[in-house]
């Protein structure tokens, strides 16, 4: 699978049905030696402003994700 046809997929925690976002809207952290995604860093979901930067909600390993299907990843936390 090819990192643009993650983008539009919402992200869905398996333990308690939760939305969390989109993956569009989150950034990836990759190991720059391996490649290999090591993180998703959901944002904050209140609609403001940020002056100094994006302040993160939640940091989800790339070991937490259970599933992805056709319009979501499902993840464990």
């Amino acid at each position: 699978m090819m990192l643009t046809e993650l983008g539009g997929k919402e992200i869905v925690n398996l333990n308690n049905g939760e939305r969390l976002g989109i993956i569009a809207d989150s950034d990836i952290v990759v190991d720059e030696k391996t490649g290999k995604i090591l993180t998703l860093l959901i944002p904050e979901r209140k609609l403001q402003f940020k002056i100094f930067g994006e302040n993160y909600d939640m940091e989800i390993p790339w070991e937490s994700i259970r599933k992805i299907g056709n319009d979501m990843v499902i993840i464990e936390l």
